[in-house]
């Protein structure tokens, strides 16, 4: 137990007995290596071998030997007491067990020797015992202290982390387990599980595109969202079981009765439950009821499996951390953090702030915060936009987490046709890039979503001369006029859970007009015809199903939903004459990309094979581009024929890993400059992917110096 950092109790110290036991009977030790790390290896992984036992060894004192070595607790011989109580029955019946010679000789009368024999076995026996207690309380003091190591992929593949992150580190609660999302060189994602008494990790057959797993409460079963589906599999064997629909899920917990919630959406009204054994997911505590955020997320069960923690991104109430409960609407905000929240065990909360990573002591009865956070770990990831922390504990003292570059954000990074690096644009951390008509500038977002402030910057190309354009509240998602003297863009208010769509001239004179605002569902700009009759973007619906909008601007401009169905169809594009659109939808399990016609929709096409997202389209409207799953840039050829039009056969450019296709609300890693000649792409947090993560053993001990 010890070696799996697993909790001990007397039945460790029933399997050290038998440690002893054996040594004294073999001459040899039950388990040997050549350094400490084989020793507890073979601790963990193998049997001693009982040929060494001598061939007149009692049959009882083998099966007490068996019992008091078996790795499961629960199978270990269970008090002390009954070690003696066999001991002293063979020792009386002895003569059953010793060679017919020696049985002779004995027939006459038993030397002193064989009449002390059980007294001194009993004054060995607490000798030994006093020698394991203070082994034990020795080892235990040792423990004490937080031991660190690292944890690196497995060869050929690298973490999932980010850009778009698929996951997080995830511990199993009993702390035996790692499951991670990884990514392999030609860009498929999947799961992998890795004992952590094992230095091998496996892939986790069957899921391909898998996100955000979660752990069942028994460490064997995992939770995951892929195609469209909640799904669960065996981490020891199996293959992926489908739970329920749930769209573009947000996170999961599963508590001891089965039951999990999940966040089914990026813009989640309320939360869903399901039977882990599968059914119809109902809706629980819409925050239309209860409270304003407009994106709630990441739920976590505590230790009574009927409330959870929860975190609510912006919106009319506080950015952080609340409680809700099963079968209420009643929420209850509990503290500030700027990611998810887990419960550690005997009672803490971990969360981030920026990218320091928080504990604070909590007491999960009366769900009650106690004294001020303090930090456990500098440095902590965090993908951008999705509010979910690099980091797992386990409730057995356990805790992991990955690290994240210094500068905290992607970097814009000049690339040809042939994906040949040219060299860098603007500061970190920025995302939206946005050309101008003629390329000359480029505009683009700098946001810290932690602290829930940032603006759109124009940067000159030619003179390298940047501009603030907006002055708050919160400027994203930057589209030019089709002559480039305007550019819409949405504005996030913190103060009434709103984002807005505005319009403003780009030399930035005036004040910005608003087009629409609808509090608590957020919206964004995707495209300006080139006609400049219509802008597109993107909304949520009351189903939290993103759908895309044409505004007209000229008439009434009233809205009209271009694109509506149960999927999520976003990140529409105008072809160059306007008369067809490119979007993205999930209705076929994956993100690809379509054309359809403008305004009138109905026809599709599909574009991409295999997932797309991202589609821009050449000047000439002769090809459109999209990136393809690993940051691979594809280039499709489009003809029109009528009333119709035929997709050629995709080509790839070229792949740049690091690629951020994903930001808060729609695809924004990359921009084309208007000759098609060269390409502006987000790389993202990435550098992450390849670092290991830190493993802390007892990290906790190290909580009362710092409190």
């Amino acid at each position: 137990e010890q070696a799996k950092a697993k909790p001990v109790d007397r039945r460790a110290d029933i399997w050290a007995f038998g440690c002893v036991l054996y040594e004294m009977l073999t001459g040899k030790m039950a388990f040997h290596g050549e350094t400490v790390t084989d020793t507890l290896a073979a601790v963990v992984m193998k049997d001693p071998d009982w040929s060494l036992l001598p061939a007149n060894t009692p049959a009882r004192i083998r099966v007490l030997l068996q019992r008091c070595l078996q790795k499961d607790p629960k199978q270990r011989l269970q008090a002390i007491g009954e070690a003696r109580i066999t001991i002293d029955e063979v020792l009386a019946g002895a003569s059953e067990f010793i060679s017919s010679s020696v049985a002779a000789a004995a027939t006459t009368s038993a030397p002193v020797w064989r009449r002390a024999l059980p007294w001194a076995t009993t004054i060995v026996l607490a000798i030994i015992t006093a020698v394991f207690v203070l082994a034990y309380l020795r080892a235990s003091s040792i423990q004490m202290h937080p031991t660190r190591s690292l944890i690196s992929p497995p060869p050929k593949v690298s973490f999932a982390f980010s850009p778009q992150p698929y996951g997080t580190p995830l511990l199993s609660p009993d702390g035996s387990r790692l499951v991670f999302p990884s990514r392999s060189a030609d860009g498929k994602e999947s799961l992998w599980v890795r004992p952590l008494d094992s230095f091998d990790a496996q892939q986790l057959q069957g899921t391909d595109g898998a996100t955000f797993p979660f752990w069942a409460p028994d460490s064997r079963q995992v939770g995951f969202f892929q195609d469209g589906k909640l799904k669960k599999i065996d981490v020891t064997g199996g293959p992926p079981v489908t739970i329920c629909d749930a769209q573009s899920g947000r996170g999961g917990t599963w508590n001891r009765n089965g039951v999990i919630i999940f966040a089914p959406a990026r813009y989640t009204s309320a939360f869903l439950q399901v039977s882990a054994a599968g059914g119809t997911p109902n809706a629980i505590v819409s925050h239309k009821q209860s409270i304003g955020n407009f994106s709630r997320r990441w739920p976590v069960f505590l230790p009574d499996g009927r409330h959870f923690l929860y975190l609510g991104l912006t919106g009319t109430a506080q950015l952080g951390i609340y409680i809700g409960e099963l079968g209420s609407n009643e929420v209850k905000f509990l503290v500030q953090a700027d990611s998810d929240a887990l419960y550690a065990a005997p009672g803490y909360l971990l969360f981030l702030r920026g990218n320091t990573l928080m504990a604070q002591r909590f007491n999960a009865a009366d769900r009650q915060l106690q004294g001020s956070a303090f930090p456990v770990a500098e440095n902590v990831g965090s993908p951008a936009n999705f509010g979910l922390g690099l980091f797992s504990v386990s409730q057995t003292g356990l805790l992991i987490y990955g690290t994240t570059p210094e500068s905290g954000g992607g970097q814009l990074v000049w690339f040809d046709a042939t994906g040949k690096r040219l060299g860098t644009v603007g500061p970190p951390g920025v995302s939206y890039p946005s050309f101008s008509p003629d390329g000359k500038l480029l505009a683009y977002s700098l946001v810290n979503i932690s602290a829930l402030t940032g603006d759109i910057w124009i940067e000159d190309l030619e003179r390298d001369v940047q501009t603030r354009f907006t002055f708050g509240p919160i400027g994203i998602a930057p589209v030019w006029s089709p002559d480039g003297s305007q550019i819409v863009y949405a504005a996030a208010s913190v103060g009434n859970g709103s984002v807005s769509l505005f319009v403003k001239n780009s030399s930035g004179a005036g004040s910005p007009e608003l087009l629409r605002s609808d509090a608590g569902n957020p919206q964004l700009p995707t495209d300006w015809s080139r006609d400049g009759r219509y802008i597109l973007f993107e909304a949520v619906s009351r189903s939290s199903k993103a759908v895309i909008w044409a505004m007209p601007l000229f008439g009434d401009r009233k809205p009209f939903p271009y694109l509506q169905s149960q999927f999520d169809v976003r990140e529409g594009t105008f072809s160059p004459d306007g008369r067809w659109a490119a979007y993205v939808s999930d209705e076929s399990g994956n993100n690809e990309v379509y054309v359809s016609p403008f305004p009138g929709g109905g026809s599709k096409w599909q574009v991409s094979q295999g997932g797309g997202t991202g589609p821009q389209w050449s000047r000439d409207g002769s090809a459109l581009y999209y990136v393809a799953p690993g940051g691979k840039m594809m280039e499709a050829s489009i003809k029109e024929n009528g009333s119709a039009v035929e997709i050629g056969a995709a080509r790839e450019l070229f792949q740049d890993q690091m690629m951020t296709v994903t930001a808060m609300f729609a695809n924004t890693g990359y921009a084309v400059m208007p000759d098609g000649k060269r390409f502006l792409i987000d790389e993202g947090s990435g550098s992450t992917n390849a670092s290991p993560l830190t493993l802390v053993t007892n990290w906790s001990a190290e909580t009362k110096q710092s409190q």
